[in-house]
């Protein structure tokens, strides 16, 4: 499908009918993610994939969204916190492949130093970065015929507990993907220039 075509098609999809994907759609899913960028280089996400029964009804008494028990696969999107302490050495790598060459661009202008991050602002920042590589398996659900659903309303230390999660890892959205059993219209968008506060 044509990525204009895919962006335009997708839509939160809430209702899932109870059939499969196979293992090699579940890699295409999590390759498309894996290929999104992120700050730095960072990549801070990291996944679970949840596709027993059994684990999708545990991750369903951790929201009020209980449709995800019928989603195919649930992918437990979170950030590794650790992330933020290799930026020295993936923007050494981002050097060494020659990602600055030829850049207008001053790394030791103090100006454009950011302050150190307390641990908030570093899980906002990291959070961030897997968002994007959540929307690269939203879309390529999408192109592969599929659906899914954004999920933020969940009891994380829950989640954390039942997945035995370290400490540092943050889990950031539930990713309910399968089969539609629904075809929603549209939903109402602002128009461009709604977005736009000014151009100068």
């Amino acid at each position: 499908m044509e990525l204009s075509d895919v962006i335009a098609s997708r839509r939160s999809i809430r209702k899932f009918r109870q059939e499969d994907i196979s293992a090699d759609t579940v890699q295409l899913l999590l390759n498309a993610a894996r290929l999104a960028p992120s700050g730095s280089n960072l990549q801070p996400s990291r996944f679970i994939v949840v596709q027993s029964q059994a684990a999708k009804e545990a991750l369903g008494q951790c929201t009020p969204y209980k449709f995800i028990v019928k989603a195919s696969v649930i992918f437990v999107c979170c950030a590794d916190l650790t992330a933020i302490t290799t930026r020295d050495r993936r923007v050494g790598e981002l050097q060494k492949e020659g990602a600055f060459e030829g850049v207008d661009m001053d790394m030791n202008d103090p100006s454009a130093v950011s302050p150190i991050m307390d641990a908030e602002a570093v899980r906002a920042y990291l959070s961030m970065n897997v968002a994007i590589a959540i929307e690269h398996i939203v879309l390529k659900a999408v192109d592969l015929g599929l659906g899914s659903c954004w999920l933020g309303r969940f009891d994380r230390d829950k989640v954390k507990k039942f997945l035995a999660l370290d400490e540092s890892i943050y889990p950031v959205v539930l990713l309910p993907v399968g089969h539609p059993d629904q075809s929603p219209k549209a939903r109402p968008r602002f128009t461009v220039d709604k977005l736009v506060l000014k151009t100068i």
